[in-house]
């Protein structure tokens, strides 16, 4: 693998690169840009393994050693699958702590991509001018990115991850020129193992496969993934699915957030969709022990504000949209979700607090 790089259309030896890197790490003001730059002498150091940080979404994030070859191998797929080639331009505008950033910059060696970093905040595209072959985004910054259409559509592929796309978000993509697709994997399977397509005439509900990734699921109905490119053994998760075939899947939700209500399974995040674009601001399903029921669902509200006009509007808007069973007991609104570094909310924390505070 070449161990130079291009960074804003300046090809660096690896000599060179590591002078770069020791010189903004010494001297930028800019901590994303120091990360960044640690990340890079990472990778070129004689180690065969890199660190890397899960989000937390699920749990308290970890730290993990990640292999050089299997990123090497995810990055093939990922140019693969979305035809790169070499001196393509790539937007950078995610935190190399994570590993969605660190793969931009792995794909960037591998490919030889022209990298060109930004500060990983809401707004990506606000002070480029560059057309971009391929961007990779968490769904803030697309949401972001929508209010101007005509940078937006000077990326060619946009890839999304680290988060949900919700209905609002899916619909708006139905009107730009970017491909849009969203990405299923995590910091175990080094980034995507399996993608969808959002728009344009390849628009699917299903995610497929990456490489030769296999899909089977457990007695959970939890999706377990093969996939000698990324794993070295059979990987559980916590994600319960409808399995097409061992290709393809729908995503139903998190296994550890169904509600079991009155022996009704329920899926939040199939309920939360029907209520984007209703409810502006954030907002999840959760279920509390209830005695009857053996639990109720609740919805919970990141309004502590909220008008009762909007309210009972709210109330309207629940009682049309879903029948009776689907529908949340009570309506709680409160000041502040607990969140993860990269911004997802962790509902089991903010549910937990909730209930201690009653």
């Amino acid at each position: 693998m070449n161990r130079g790089l291009i960074i804003n259309g300046k090809t660096y030896t690896e000599e060179e690169l590591i002078l770069y890197c020791h010189n903004l790490i010494s001297n930028s003001v800019e901590e994303w840009e120091r990360d960044y730059c640690r990340f890079i002498k990472e990778w070129l150091n004689n180690s065969d393994k890199v660190s890397a940080k899960t989000s937390g979404s699920t749990g308290t994030p970890k730290q993990i050693k990640l292999s050089k070859q299997k990123m090497i191998n995810s990055a093939r797929l990922t140019g693969e699958y979305f035809g790169f080639k070499e001196g393509d331009t790539v937007l950078f505008c995610l935190s190399s702590n994570f590993i969605a950033g660190k793969m931009m910059i792995v794909r960037a060696f591998v490919w030889q991509l022209n990298l060109i970093p930004v500060s990983p905040n809401g707004y990506p595209l606000e002070n480029v001018g560059s057309d971009f072959d391929f961007a990779a985004m968490i769904p803030l910054q697309v949401n972001n990115s929508l209010l101007d259409k005509v940078k937006l559509d000077r990326v060619k592929n946009l890839l999304i991850g680290g988060g949900v796309v919700d209905l609002h978000l899916s619909e708006s993509l139905q009107s730009v020129k970017v491909n849009c697709f969203v990405g299923y994997g995590m910091t175990e399977t080094v980034s995507h193992v399996a993608i969808r397509s959002l728009n344009g005439e390849n628009k699917s509900d299903l995610y497929s496969a990456m490489g030769n990734a296999k899909f089977t699921i457990d007695d959970r109905g939890c999706l377990c993934i093969e996939s000698s490119a990324v794993l070295d053994h059979l990987l559980l998760t916590n994600d319960v699915v409808e399995l097409v075939n061992e290709k393809k899947f729908k995503w139903l939700g998190r296994y550890d957030h169904v509600i079991n209500s009155g022996g009704i399974k329920l899926f939040p995040e199939q309920l939360e969709l029907k209520l984007q674009g209703i409810i502006q601001h954030p907002f999840f399903f959760a279920g509390i022990p209830d005695a009857h029921l053996g639990e109720k669902m609740i919805l919970l509200i990141e309004d502590e504000n909220c008008k009762e006009e909007k309210r009972l509007e709210i109330r309207r808007q629940i009682k049309s949209l879903f029948v009776k069973f689907e529908q949340a007991r009570e309506i709680f609104y409160i000041s502040e979700f607990k969140r993860t570094e990269t911004g997802k909310i962790q509902r089991e924390a903010t549910l937990e607090e909730f209930i201690l505070s009653r």
